[in-house]
């Protein structure tokens, strides 16, 4: 229940009007709905500092994959010696994009870890923000999933060359 619902329901002389200790109807449900509001504060504080500790943990994990190039590079052109394989342009891409997710979520979630809270940030700031935060901490950890099969296929690309695909979808469709 809102501030916004209360004053669609009252009529609209209701909502000005003072009662004996010279409260509007917003002031009194403003009071009356503060224990909700630092409650609210605690529980999105304490998901947030858990989904930033994941996804600082992702990020680290991504960046160092990002800045590994399976199967080195060439010393005459300085090019990937795999450039050409499909594998490896699916592990590019993906290690970026989780990458970029995990930074962004993270920042998200720094910001929600820093706000202050009032009761209209919880409309739809906050819960925006978190919404999207998750959203892309689960991105960029199904991009990082991608990414390391994509990088786990060159190892084995001379053994179990035809089950990877299979493995790896099978794996994919547990979770």
């Amino acid at each position: 229940m809102n501030t916004q619902f209360v004053k669609n329901n009252l009529l609209q002389h209701y909502w000005y009007q003072h009662n004996k200790e010279c409260k509007t109807p917003e002031e009194i449900f403003n009071e009356t709905h503060m224990d909700l509001v630092r409650e609210g504060g605690k529980w999105l504080k304490s998901t947030s500092n858990s989904c930033s500790v994941v996804t600082a943990l992702i990020t680290t994990v991504v960046f160092l994959a990002s800045t590994t190039v399976p199967g080195g590079i060439n010393d005459s052109s300085g090019m990937p010696i795999l450039v050409k394989h499909l594998a490896f342009t699916l592990f590019s891409i993906s290690s970026l994009v989780a990458l970029c997710f995990s930074i962004i979520a993270l920042f998200l979630f720094l910001t929600i870890l820093t706000s202050q809270y009032q009761q209209k940030d919880f409309r739809g700031y906050v819960p925006r923000k978190l919404l999207l935060g998750l959203t892309l901490l689960f991105v960029s950890t199904g991009s990082m999933l991608i990414s390391f099969c994509a990088g786990q296929f060159f190892l084995l690309k001379s053994k179990l060359k035809d089950m990877a695909l299979p493995v790896y979808t099978m794996i994919c469709s547990c979770r």
